[in-house]
């Protein structure tokens, strides 16, 4: 292959790899159904996808297609940029970088109107007002969260005094999942004074923004994108999107958010009382995200991706597929969970090993197998940025768990019956979040067993908890997913039900660790 073309493919993925705001280099949102039609639509909708299934490059294909719908304007922000900011202000932030876009478009959107302006102006000066305020509990609540996490520490020191802290973990996973009403409530009542403030100045705020587009003869709609809204708090998260939900209500504004499914809490019900906003009923959901469920759709979805690519560098579809021996594409889909920027990045690395070591210059399973631990490790350290304390412990000690499970039972594949996955919130919400961050991988719904009653799910664990692992070759029973026979295999596969209590008792202090040794001992 012409090494001039390879540096080019390269430098084209590496500029393409993460999209940013009105970037040139990226390219088109590759569609596979109606899913950019449906989010340039007048309509609330939350996208849901795992992190790398082009969320944010679908937000900014959209806008760059309504650039030819006049009437519709968007405006987008990123949560990254308030993460770990504290509520209520998280909110009013949120609400001032809106507006301070609007502001700065107003002439070339709306006109040189002063009323527009004054309006404008006189929302962000509120603002700018109400954040400003001291809440006159801070110090009070402050000095009771203190005290809290003293005698929570206190009471973990103990616990793990008697039966370890990998146990603690498990119990922490469940808890912090499971308290978001109670946390939330916690919340609203010591913003009470702000939030109060917010929720009596929200009639008056919408009958300005009613004003503004009264006095616009040209636009009649914006779209609000809001994007990775999982960054935000997740005690927080039902609060802001209710706010704006009640915002948009009855105007010519619509919210675009994109976040994580299971990394994100949209709606609460709090003593009767609904706080958020509700799937299908304030919103409807866009699922952008290729599962293993399909596993051949989700490879084509890749390969028409990387072919993209390719023509920007001057490939044809063959020379890309050429790229590639035997069953190296499914494999380099495979640990990459089926996700596009992990697939690409993955590419990048096997590409620059294969073209020094390899004669034919072609990407095989194995190169693949050799560089996927990598991949699984910087998995890892993305959950460790995402989460904290007990809840980082506990998902570091679920991914051990599972791997010593499918170790044990000689196979990459985890059955899960569905009762349990509705009853049991502990494992539902580890293996929920370890899917979020493509550590395990959806395989199979609604399975039946071979030897036990029920429905069940699959779910794959990553490749990079075991491919490297010397001690497995030749004892490891792999499923291959793009096999057809793979979903009639899955039905033999072990449950693991009634064994994760078990497995958890015997997790090493240090799991991390454990999980980077080259070998099981």
């Amino acid at each position: 292959m012409n090494a001039d073309k390879i540096r080019k493919l390269r430098t084209v993925i590496n500029e393409c790899l993460r999209v940013q705001q009105n970037s040139d280099h990226q390219i088109p949102y590759i569609d596979s159904g109606n899913t950019l039609d449906d989010v340039m639509a007048r309509q609330n909708h939350v996208i849901f996808g795992r992190r790398g299934c082009g969320k944010t490059l679908l937000l900014n294909e959209s806008a760059k297609r309504l650039l030819k719908i006049p009437s519709i304007k968007t405006i987008y922000l990123n949560c990254e940029d308030f993460k770990k900011h504290s509520f209520p202000n998280v909110l009013i932030e949120i609400l001032d970088s809106l507006f301070g876009t609007l502001e700065q478009n107003l002439s070339g959107w709306f006109g040189r109107k002063k009323r527009s302006r004054e309006l404008i102006t006189g929302i962000r000066k509120q603002l700018y007002e109400l954040k400003r305020k001291q809440d006159e509990r801070e110090s009070d609540v402050r000095e009771k969260e203190a005290t809290k996490t003293q005698v929570n520490q206190k009471i973990q020191a103990g616990i793990g005094a008697q039966v370890g802290m990998s146990k603690l973990g498990f119990e922490a996973l469940d808890d912090s999942l499971s308290d978001t009403t109670q946390e939330k409530e916690l919340h609203y009542k010591i913003n009470e004074n702000k939030m109060h403030e917010l929720n009596n100045w929200l009639p008056e705020l919408k009958r300005q923004i009613k004003e503004f587009f009264k006095l616009s003869k040209s636009v009649d709609a914006i779209f609000l994108q809001i994007d990775d809204f999982y960054h935000l708090r997740r005690v927080d998260q039902p609060l802001v999107i209710d706010f704006i939900h009640r915002l948009c209500k009855d105007l010519p504004l619509f919210f675009k958010l994109a976040t994580l499914r299971h990394g994100s809490t949209l709606y609460i019900d709090s003593n009767g009382q609904p706080v958020g906003a509700q799937e299908r009923h304030d919103y409807q959901p866009i699922d952008i995200d290729f599962t293993f469920t399909n596993f051949s759709r989700t490879v084509e979805q890749n390969r028409r991706i990387l072919q993209q690519f390719g023509s920007l560098a001057g490939f044809t579809p063959q020379d890309i597929n050429n790229l590639f021996k035997g069953n190296g594409f499914e494999r380099l889909v495979l640990a990459g969970g089926g996700v596009p920027r992990d697939c690409l990045s993955l590419f990048l690395e096997v590409l620059e090993k294969v073209k020094s070591e390899n004669e034919d210059g072609q990407i095989g399973k194995d190169d693949v197998r050799i560089l996927s631990r990598s991949n699984f490790e910087r998995r890892i350290e993305e959950l460790k940025q995402d989460s904290e304390g007990d809840e980082q412990k506990a998902l570091i000690s679920g991914i051990y768990a599972l791997r010593q499970f499918c170790i044990a039972k000689k196979t990459n594949i985890i059955i899960v019956s569905e009762a349990t996955l509705q009853k049991e919130d502990k494992i539902r919400n580890l293996l929920y979040r370890l899917l979020d961050y493509r550590i395990i991988h959806i395989a199979g719904t609604a399975l039946t067993h071979k030897s036990q009653p029920g429905t069940y799910h699959a779910f794959v664990i990553d490749i990079g908890c075991y491919a490297f692992m010397r001690v497995l070759e030749g004892r490891f029973n792999e499923i291959d997913l793009g096999d057809t026979e793979a979903k009639e295999k899955m039905r033999s596969a072990p449950i693991l039900d009634k064994e994760l209590n078990a497995i958890w008792q015997t997790i090493p202090v240090d799991a991390e660790a454990a999980l980077k040794t080259q070998e099981n001992n």
